[in-house]
């Protein structure tokens, strides 16, 4: 299963099952679920709404056992101004040193208060293994 950035609707893959996996699915989302079967990538995949996402892994989990999950975040990093023109080694901004003294100058930092800076959406994706009977919280 995977939720991307910047995409409408979640991706899942299951085992072949003759024709099932469309019955399977209204049966655990509903009937006004519109889930579409995209041949023309590869792995084919069944792709469903986002809102969905908690309840398909759940139930997915339930019928395999274990499933993998791919969640992609958008993040961005908080500094202050103070922090970057620093010329000593203290630092006691939340970017922990990070950007201290005007390092990670690529970031492409935006002000949005008095010295506030925020820095460029970055894309992070973290892998969860959600086992039968977990409670997975997105």
């Amino acid at each position: 299963m995977r939720r991307s950035i910047g995409e409408v609707r979640l991706h899942a893959w299951m085992p072949y099952a003759g024709g099932s996996n469309r019955r399977w699915i209204h049966a655990e989302l509903g009937d006004r679920v519109r889930p579409v079967w995209n041949q023309d990538v590869e792995p084919k995949r069944w792709e469903i709404a986002q809102p969905h996402l908690r309840t398909l892994v759940e139930a997915m989990s339930d019928k395999f056992g274990v499933i993998d999950v791919y969640l992609q975040f958008s993040t961005r990093q908080r500094c202050d101004e103070k922090c970057q023109d620093a010329q000593g080694d203290d630092c006691i901004c939340r970017c922990m040193g990070e950007n201290h003294g005007g390092a990670a100058y690529w970031r492409g930092w935006t002000k949005v208060r008095d010295t506030t800076l925020v820095s460029d959406p970055e894309v992070c994706e973290r892998h969860y293994i959600v086992r039968r009977g977990d409670v997975f919280a997105d």
